[in-house]
């Protein structure tokens, strides 16, 4: 179980730094609000940032485990 959790936690945290650092190179905390100005700091929007898009890379790395997970139990 904990080499599953290493496979998932590992991938994720770097593509969730990679995107990150991207998507806010990109866009400016300051200028991106979807309900308005959120009043919050741009530290709190790329803490915020890198936590949903680590949490999307851990989900899709877990799906991808599952799947190898349940391919060599259909066997």
């Amino acid at each position: 179980m904990k080499h599953h959790a290493i496979l998932i936690l590992w991938p994720s945290f770097v593509i969730g730094g990679i995107a990150n650092a991207v998507f806010w190179t990109i866009y400016d905390p300051a200028d991106f609000a979807l309900f308005g100005p959120f009043g919050l700091g741009r530290m709190t929007a790329y803490s915020a940032g890198f936590l949903l898009l680590w949490a999307l890379s851990a989900a899709s790395s877990a799906f991808t485990v599952y799947l190898e997970h349940a391919r060599h139990h259909i066997r």
